[in-house]
């Protein structure tokens, strides 16, 4: 079969999708708007248009009617959807990834844009029940729809022996690790996990608090762990390459995720559970269709510290219960979104349009 592709390279979400194609056999055509800044396989037959989208429009297009494709993918609705929009093709498949639904409806061009991609799609993928729920406001027909989740390699995040070697990267000793891997910017909230911090370590002062990204309020979360005197308890990870995220998580004991909004559950949320590492996340979006509370993981209500280091203190101090919640959360992950089972499904349906 020969697929197209057209995606952001620079997403390790998109090298995830192709690869697996690619890895499977297939012909692989991956069409870009941006350079990549991930490596793309030697395997596949890759192109970049970076000179404008309406010169891109008409260069796709004749490149598409040329290597004449099974099924054109659009990942990302965007620009992406107007490259598809005009590509020729009459057997296109659409992902939408949240925002370009929810912010596109709000422009009235980008919301015709939209109207007329998902009219043309033959089949839509999406990964949340509440990116369903936008496009059927967009009277996509609900058997057009098909939820898959993007899935995560739980062969590879799997829980390992804890290595100390990786903690002492960090300046972090042998006590216990609580981490979060969600940018510093505002949707994810990390302030509020640093006041909950500074709850915690007034009663258990022998934990580290591991702060894994970046972003535009690095600084701003810095000056805050200052005044709060937790300097030598929260320690900004800065970038850590994604080879080393499987063995961090297994040195690690709790994970946080403290984000305002998540479409389906969070890559990282879903990697910490399948390493068997319990996981504490906000009560937005999907999250409490993931997390059965106190069985494989905790919510706690958006922005609310003192219920998140409430939560903390528990895990904390009973060892027995972090390793029952940790195995339930790696359950749930092979179940429904084991990233070998969800693409499998979007081979199907992919044989199912051809």
């Amino acid at each position: 079969m020969k697929i197209c592709f057209l995606a952001a390279s620079n997403s390790i979400h998109s090298h995830k999708w192709i690869n697996f194609f690619a890895n499977k056999g297939h012909e692989i055509i991956w069409i870009s708007l941006v350079p990549a800044t991930i490596k793309v396989s030697d395997n596949i037959e890759y192109y970049e248009f970076t000179s404008g989208i309406f010169s891109s429009i008409f260069k796709v297009r004749k490149l598409i009617a040329k290597l004449n494709p099974d099924i054109v993918h659009i990942h990302y609705l965007g620009y992406y959807g107007l490259l598809g929009l005009f590509s020729g093709s009459n057997k296109i498949i659409s992902t939408p990834w949240g925002s370009d639904v929810i912010e596109g409806k709000k422009s009235f061009f980008k919301k015709q844009i939209l109207y007329r991609i998902l009219r043309k799609s033959k089949l839509i993928i999406c990964d949340a029940y509440h990116m369903r729920d936008e496009l059927k406001k967009l009277n996509v027909p609900s058997d057009k729809i098909n939820i898959i989740n993007f899935g995560i390699d739980t062969k590879k995040f799997a829980k390992q022996e804890r290595d100390f070697k990786i903690l002492n990267k960090f300046n972090i000793s042998s006590e216990l690790t609580i981490i979060s891997l969600r940018n510093f910017e505002p949707i994810y909230d990390i302030k509020t996990l640093i006041i909950a911090a500074s709850i915690v370590l007034k009663k258990i002062p022998d934990v580290h608090f591991l702060l894994v990204g970046r972003g535009t309020l690095e600084n701003e979360l810095k000056k805050l762990v200052k005044a709060f005197g937790i300097e030598n308890s929260v320690h900004f990870s800065g970038f850590v390459d994604k080879e080393e995220l499987p063995s961090l998580l297994s040195s690690s004991d709790i994970y946080v995720s403290t984000s305002l909004s998540d479409a389906g559950i969070a890559a990282s949320t879903a990697e910490a559970m399948s390493c068997e590492i319990p996981v504490i996340i906000s009560d937005s979006a999907e999250n409490d269709k993931w997390i059965n509370n106190n069985v494989n993981g905790f919510l706690f209500s958006t922005k609310n510290s003192e219920q998140l280091a409430e939560i903390l203190i528990k895990l904390i101090k009973d060892h027995e219960l972090r390793i029952k919640v940790g195995k339930e959360g790696r359950n749930i992950i092979i179940k429904k979104n084991d990233y070998e089972n969800e693409m499998k499904k979007v081979n199907d349906l992919y044989l199912k349009l051809v």
